[in-house]
Parts: structure tokens; sequence; C-alpha cells
């Protein structure tokens, strides 16, 4: 959008990549990546006093229109404020209404003056509702491109039958999901000594929650932690084991079989499991309208499942060969790219 609109001058919340393109941040993204019903109300005061500094702050500059990314228990609460303060609210990434809270779809229609969207399917969501809904594209379909057309870095790999850990990037997840990662990766190594992994650590902050994890559980022999290469990893990986979330469809865009693993507070499980009206909750399943790759959430994760579901993908076998069909089909689902310029030309054209 700057490329296109130099005059534009942008504030609010970012993390690094918001500041290097010129945004003024008042609270980093990190301080907001909080994930399930029972985290966020730990962290409620918190949540409350950014809400209303925000407010107070599009309240005295009265920007031209404020553009949401995401996080809907936080931004829809807001766009309905801005909303009332006649504010334009443009909304990037959809919420999640096509799983859960469907109820949201009227207010959302009410409360926000253009919807981008980063999935072909969204759009349908708000048929016969005035929400003008435009698909933009995903932003990991040219990201992930730009960074296969330079070849991969070196990589600790011990072996030929190499299997990624990807415990995602929050602490909660990398508390709740390492420790079985870990002992499925033993039980592999058991089975097959030539298996070696590399655990996929997202920052310096996560591999030292990686590392506490590590501390206190037995591991595999053939094992190493790599920080900021999750796509070299994932390039140069056999499989995967993922967390559910965006490291899914980036798993897949790179053609890697992965088992999908997920689990929350229990409390939190119990709601959403009253909630959640799709089957799966993989994004690459979502996308793929069934169950590719096999999904171990909850009490499910065990590490026997986790290391039954990823030995068939770590050789030339049938459930492999159709799982990598699979995936092509979802990478041809994503389209051709361009997503980025794409979204800034929809910001521009309400701007205008």
């Amino acid at each position: 959008a700057n490329r296109l609109a130099p005059d534009l001058e942008w504030f609010g919340i970012g993390g690094e990549q918001m500041r290097a393109a010129g945004v003024e941040t008042m609270h980093d993204v990190s301080e907001m990546a909080v994930m399930g019903l029972v985290e966020v109300l730990k962290r409620y005061r918190f949540f409350r006093r950014v809400f209303y500094e925000m407010l107070d702050v599009a309240e005295a500059r009265r920007p031209d229109a404020a553009v949401l990314v995401d996080y809907p228990g936080f931004n829809l609460r807001l766009a309905e404020k801005l909303h009332e303060r006649g504010i334009k609210v443009v909304y990037y990434i959809c919420p999640q209404v096509w799983a859960w809270h469907r109820e949201r779809i009227p207010k959302m229609a009410r409360i926000i003056d253009r919807l981008i969207t980063i999935y072909p399917f969204e759009a349908e969501c708000f048929a016969g509702t005035a929400l003008r809904v435009s698909y933009a594209g995903n932003p990991l379909v040219d990201e992930i491109r730009q960074a296969c057309e330079v070849p991969p870095v070196e990589l600790p790999w011990c072996g030929e039958r190499r299997v990624a850990l990807l415990p995602g990037s929050r602490m909660q997840e990398i508390q709740r999901l390492l420790p079985d990662m870990l002992r499925a990766a033993e039980l592999l190594e058991k089975r097959n000594p030539e298996v070696s992994f590399i655990i996929a650590a997202a920052g310096e902050k996560q591999a030292e929650a990686i590392a506490n994890v590590m501390a206190a559980e037995k591991l595999p022999a053939k094992l190493d932690v790599v920080t900021g290469k999750t796509r070299d990893v994932l390039r140069t990986a056999r499989a995967a084991m993922a967390a559910s979330g965006t490291a899914t469809v980036e798993t897949a865009l790179l053609r890697c079989p992965m088992a999908v693993v997920y689990r929350v507070n229990g409390l939190t499980y119990h709601i959403a499991k009253r909630l959640i009206k799709v089957e799966n909750i993989g994004m690459v399943n979502v996308l793929a309208g069934k169950q590719i790759c096999p999904e171990l959430l909850q009490h499910d994760l065990t590490p026997e499942k986790l290391a039954d579901a990823i030995g068939p993908l770590i050789d030339d076998t049938p459930e492999r060969r159709i799982m990598l069909a699979e995936l092509d089909r979802v990478i041809a689902l994503m389209g051709d790219g361009g997503a980025a310029e794409h979204a800034a030309g929809i910001l521009l054209e309400e701007l205008a």
C-alpha cells in the first residue's frame, strides 16, 4: 500500500515487520499472542487496557480507516466501537465463522465496511448479507514461492529419514505439544534407527521454551533445534509433526506430508467442542474438504498414535503417495499468488 500511495500514515498494534514498513506501534503484537478462553481470561485486564488505549488513540487521531487483522475476540469488539465512532473498518483475514460463531455473521455485516479473505471458500458465509467481501489470495503462496527460489540452507540432519517437529509459536503450544512430539520421536527412532529430527523454533523466545521442555524429556539421539528456518526445515524433511494452525498450510505448500496435532486447556476444549461446526480443525484438512492429514487432538494426542501416523510417511509408501497427491490438490486451490498486492488495492479502493 505504501508503494502505491506513499503519503499513507499508519499507527496501531504490530510487530517487527510492521515497524519496518513504517507503522508506529503502540503495542507489540507478540503481547497479544494468547490462545484459549482460560488463557485470555487470565490476561483480561491487560487486553482491556490495550482495547481502551487503542479506542482513545483512534478518537484523538481520527484515521481514515482502521485495518484490523485477525484476532477476532479483540478486533470484532474494537470494530464495533470504531464503527460507532464513524471510522471505516476494513477487516483482513476472516474470523473462522465457518467453523464456529456463525451468529457473528450478521453483526460482522453491520460493523465492517469491507472484509478481505485469504481462503476462497470464506465469502460464501456472507452470502445474503450486505457486507462487501473480497478474496485476495493467501500471502503464504508468494512467501513460499520466494523462499523456494533459493537453495535451502545447510541443516543438521543426520540421515535421509527426516522428520520436522513444529510445536507452534506460542509458549502454551510448546509446553503442551512438544513433550508428546519428543516421545513419539523416541519411538520412531527405536523402530527405524535411520530417522533424524529437527525442531523448528520460530524465534529465540520459542527456542528457549523448547530447550526448557527438552531438559525434562528423554531425547532421541539424532535431534537438533534450528531457529528461524522453518521453511528450510520443511523443504528438506520427509514428514512433519505440525501444530494445528497456519503451520499446516505452510507445510502443505511445501509438499511435506504431516500429522496435525493440538491440545488446549481442558475447559477451553470442552467449550470449543460444543461450538465447533466442522469435522476437522487443521486448516490443510479444511481446505481439502476432508481429512487428508491425520489429526491427533487433546486426549488422542499420544506418543504411540503420533509415531504410528508419522511412520508410514517417511518411506515411499502408498500413504505417502496419496497424501502428496492430496497436498498438490490443496496447493492448486490456493491460487497463483499476489495476495499482498490484491489486499493493498482493496484497501486503497476503500480509502478513495
